[in-house]
């Protein structure tokens, strides 16, 4: 009745497609499935990287530690307000020695030590000033951040009594 195949030579190619479709239809499934698990793959683990992400920047270390930050440029720009101030008042007493009838004589009538102490006085000013302008604007860039936004006034950890301020403003 029915003939058995013993090799290939027997098979009509037209009717058989043969060894070789058989192996390429295997490795066109094998690829769709790896592409299809590599995307799968590559997405989840977007998500993961997103997840660890957000972990590390609101574990309770890194929020205290950020929020010490917050908390120490402010003293430090507190500090160094009231030291321009301090550096004012004495420029202000400088030129008060050098008053006469109400007036602040013309510099050129100064004693040469008071004229060097008024120099030195307005380059310490100008100093003090352009140090808490730089610093004034790394804490207002960093409180604009949303990864500190945890700092901001109106959300107060427990304890706070003081809020920090949203923004700092530039001495004048």
């Amino acid at each position: 009745m029915g003939r058995k195949l013993n090799d290939w030579n027997q098979v009509n190619p037209e009717n058989s497609a043969g060894p070789i479709s058989y192996f390429g239809k295997i490795f066109a499934m094998l690829l769709v499935l790896s592409l299809g698990t590599g995307a799968v793959v590559y997405v989840v683990s977007y998500f993961q990287e997103g997840a660890q992400v957000v972990k590390e920047e609101t574990s309770p270390r890194v929020l205290l530690r950020k929020y010490a930050w917050f908390k120490d440029v402010s003293a430090t720009l507190d500090a160094k307000a009231k030291n321009i101030e301090a550096q004012k008042a004495r420029l202000k007493a400088l030129q008060d020695a050098n008053t006469e009838d109400g007036k602040v004589l013309p510099r050129s009538k100064w004693a040469r030590t008071d004229l060097e102490e008024s120099n030195q006085i307005n380059a310490e000013i100008s100093g003090l000033t352009a140090d808490y302008n730089g610093l004034a604007a790394e804490y207002n860039a960093a409180m604009a951040k949303i990864n500190f936004r945890f700092a901001n006034q109106g959300d107060l950890p427990a304890g706070a009594d003081k809020p920090l301020p949203r923004e700092v403003r530039p001495y004048q």
